[in-house]
């Protein structure tokens, strides 16, 4: 009912409203020094009417009453001008910058990078595509507080300040990605980075647009697969690289064109490799004894990592309507990857068909196969009446599927069927400019097979939102409210393993039976709120000060709080919050499950004119009823069930149940520039965590460890050269089943030349990663003791822009 008011409520606005007759507004660009700015864009707010000013920086564009201009230029921080009617011979200044200001579209209030009040990085353009992987996590790892979870380098997610998982909401144009890997880290992501336009990474909590499940951050994959500029002409894009690392070959084109208004889109990538290579390492082995009774000292080596291939295809179709008010489009989009998941064997099922074990050493090949149907519509209307703005509707529908292929068989299919909406309204209320709207959620999960650890659900969420923000001389200040209804319904079934391990366990006992395939179902609503204030304040020009505090409030997601089965990517029985141990049994009592509430504290300073420039940011985030995975002491095989771990035995599997602790997660982030000269510049930049449990408890696990990093970018004539180099530092905060791991450190080389072949522009470039082949294990990684990164690694390829 709240959805189809608000809708109703939209269009009778819309369709009630008047625009004030168009009026001609001219004027002039310039740049601190006077001097005109030539083909800079000139945007009227809200609208798809754009235009470059003249040689001479001269424009003139048809506007509204009470419309805004948008006025932005490579290395300038963008104006935003208010213009009425009567507005004529404007003159404007943009004010040079030592970074790029891209706008950032996850921001819903059309802020450029260096305009937000929350931290925020984007890549785009070169340095998007030069630094594009696979994976999310691996494209995005070498920005300052942010990490990757690494299952190998075809299955990595993003981890920001220390959070990861469901804590970190990863967007596909601002609507959920709809995937499986917030599930477990061996499931890739379905995001592909080849593709995007760019990628904005939003720093601590983005709930109120986003929902609970941004409350870490936000990773937004930005594409133009519903085009909302008009295309004049046909453009495209191909590239072709080779990896030596892993024998990769890459391919990927893009093609747009556009005629009266009606625009077409079309983007394809194909990717193939094999195992990677790695420096010489030790394979783990668990501990076991000769029959004299003396450990065995002898260490397997490898120098690649098995089971790490990727072959993946993914296509991409878009249309839309662009007119002076109205725009209208919709995409589709097909992924088809199958992937190696490393560390996953089935070398020994404990407790099964023992006569049919693998000889020593072997394993059964087990890969992922995953496919996506993916639809997106889009419908934006501007109105420019006296405080409706924007009417943004985004509709969503993804079938995502998820099968694990055991010697050419599947073993455990996960998929999930989502259904979301959000409409956004912009509006201006006096002197406040800001968005409402409505976000709606319908997600159906399902799990079947024998790694199936986590039973069939479907959450459903309702939320409204307000985004509010005024501005006082040279502060911006910026309120927001969200509250959301959470649902969450399942079938439970009791546990299989809730049984008396002492006697036998045939059918013929009637009632152990009946017990084992008991279903419970359950159904559990939660309240999540969230709020947020904060200010910026340009205390002058080209540099400013960033504060913000939120609240946020987040429901455990299903395999938090259901989880109960054998989990082998990652080698544990995993059981979620709503169960308890008992005598060595299993119980499903989901009582007093709590909401992980978070109260997060930003502050950050930044500079960005002038040869000389910096960002950083100070973290403190205090959450209670933290959801983690806690080593209960416990082991879990099918013969015994659960008991408790004894040294020197590696039967049964390491039991993890998710609880909830009062957490406190702090520390630093920051990066810096400095311009030589017009040909060189030197960046540094670098992140610290610090997360622990409250009362001294101790360390929160897998938290990543320190980074600090350069790089050296000289361009001169056609060619452009950049150098880097990150220091990982050693992890020892860790908890009692952790192993510390050592630091290490990478560099990376990279050479890119601009010619031109014809009327295509082609840039062939050489990227050298690992130069000195060094040896680095993860710390964030379940199995970083059986994959580490990478060895060194050529990468050459070829892109041609028409």
């Amino acid at each position: 009912m709240i959805r189809h008011s608000l809708i109703s409520t939209a269009i009778i606005t819309a369709l009630s409203s008047f625009s004030a007759h168009a009026a001609l507004v001219t004027g002039q660009v310039f740049d601190n020094n006077k001097q005109p700015l030539s083909y800079a864009d000139v945007h009227v707010h809200g609208k798809a009417q754009s235009i470059k000013t003249d040689e001479n920086g001269r424009f003139s564009i048809n506007i509204d009453a009470n419309s805004q201009l948008h006025i932005s230029k490579n290395n300038f921080v963008d104006a935003r001008v208010q213009v009425t009617e009567t507005s004529s011979a404007l003159n404007i200044t943009l004010v040079p910058t030592s970074v790029e200001s891209v706008v950032v579209y996850a921001s819903a209030l059309h802020k450029n990078s260096l305009e937000m009040i929350s931290p925020v990085s984007v890549l785009s353009g070169d340095e998007l595509r030069n630094k594009a992987k696979p994976t999310l996590g691996e494209t995005l790892k070498g920005l300052p507080g942010v990490n990757a979870s690494y299952f190998g380098p075809v299955s990595s997610s993003p981890i920001i300040r220390g959070l990861d998982g469901p804590r970190v909401k990863i967007t596909q144009n601002g609507l959920d990605s709809s995937d499986a890997s917030r599930i477990g880290p061996d499931h890739a992501t379905s995001n592909d980075s080849l593709a995007a336009e760019q990628i904005e990474v939003l720093r601590g909590p983005a709930t109120l647009l986003y929902g609970s499940g941004a409350i870490g951050g936000v990773v937004n994959v930005v594409d133009n697969r519903i085009p909302t500029d008009n295309i004049e002409q046909l453009t495209g894009a191909v590239e072709y690289s080779h990896d030596t690392v892993s024998n990769a070959n890459t391919y990927a084109a893009k093609l747009e064109t556009g005629h009266n208004n009606f625009n077409f889109h079309f983007d394809g990538t194909k990717r193939t490799g094999d195992d990677y290579q790695t420096p010489r390492f030790n394979l783990p082995e668990e501990e076991h004894e000769d029959h004299e009774g003396h450990d065995e000292e002898e260490h397997e080596t490898a120098t690649s990592v098995k089971n790490t291939f990727i072959d993946s295809q993914t296509v991409n179709f878009g249309t839309s309507y662009v007119g002076e008010h109205l725009t209208l489009g919709v995409s589709y989009g097909r992924i088809e990857t199958d992937y190696g998941i490393p560390a996953h064997s089935h070398e020994h099922e404990h407790g099964h068909d023992h006569e049919h074990e693998h000889d020593e050493g072997e394993e059964e090949a087990v890969y992922a196969r995953v496919e996506q149907d993916r639809w997106q519509g889009l419908m934006s209307y501007a109105l420019h009446n006296n405080w409706i703005e924007t009417i943004n509707l985004r509709l969503g529908y993804t079938d995502y599927r998820h099968a694990e292929i055991e010697d050419g068989a599947i073993g455990t299919i996960f998929s999930n069927e989502t259904t979301e909406a959000r409409l956004n309204i912009e509006h201006k209320l006096g002197n406040w400019h800001g968005m409402a709207g409505y976000h709606f959620s319908d997600s159906d999960y399902d799990a079947d097979g024998e790694e199936a650890f986590t039973p069939a659900s479907k959450t459903t969420t309702h939320a409204l939102f307000i985004l509010e923000e005024k501005q006082f001389g040279d502060v911006t200040l910026e309120l927001g409210a969200r509250i959301e209804d959470y649902n969450i319904d399942s079938n439970v079934g009791a546990a299989a393993h809730d049984h008396d391990h002492d006697h036998d366990h045939d059918h013929e006992d009637d009632h152990t039976y009946e017990h084992a395939n008991e279903i419970t179902p359950y159904s559990k609503s939660f309240t999540n709120l969230s709020a947020s204030a904060g200010a910026i304040w340009q205390y002058t020009p080209g540099q400013s000060i960033a504060l913000s505090v939120s609240h946020s409030e987040r429901a455990p997601l299903s395999a938090e709080l259901l989880s109960n089965g054998v989990h082998i990517a990652t080698g544990t029985y995993e059981l979620g919050l709503g169960y308890a141990i008992e005598d060595g049994e299993i119980h499903f009592e989901p009582e007093n499950i709590k909401q992980e509430t978070s109260t997060n504290i930003d502050f950050g300073f930044r500079r960005f004119s002038g040869d000389f420039g910096y960002t950083v940011n100070f973290f403190y985030n205090d959450i209670a009823n933290f959801y983690y995975q806690q080593n209960t002491g416990l082991v879990f095989d099918e013969e015994h069930g659960l008991e408790a771990a004894e040294p020197g035995h590696d039967d049964g599997m390491a039991v993890y149940q998710f609880v909830s602790k009062d957490a406190k997660l702090y520390g630093i982030e920051f990066d810096a520039h400095y311009q030589l000269n017009s040909n060189a510049m030197v960046k540094v930049f670098g992140d610290s965590t610090t997360a622990k449990l409250a009362d001294d408890e101790g360390y929160l696990p897998r938290i990543p460890a320190n980074k600090l990093g350069s790089e050296l970018q000289y361009n001169i004539s056609d060619w452009q050269f950049s150098l880097t180099g990150t220091h990982y530092f050693e992890q020892r905060d860790i908890t009692a089943y952790e192993t510390a791991t050592d630091s290490y450190t990478l560099f990376d080389a990279q050479a890119n030349y601009q010619l031109s072949v014809g009327p295509v522009d082609t840039q062939f470039y050489i990227n050298v990663d690992n130069i000195t082949d060094e040896l680095g294990f993860v710390h964030s990684s379940f199995i970083k003791d059986e994959a580490p990164l990478p060895g060194r690694n050529f990468r050459i390829g070829l892109r041609g822009y028409f």
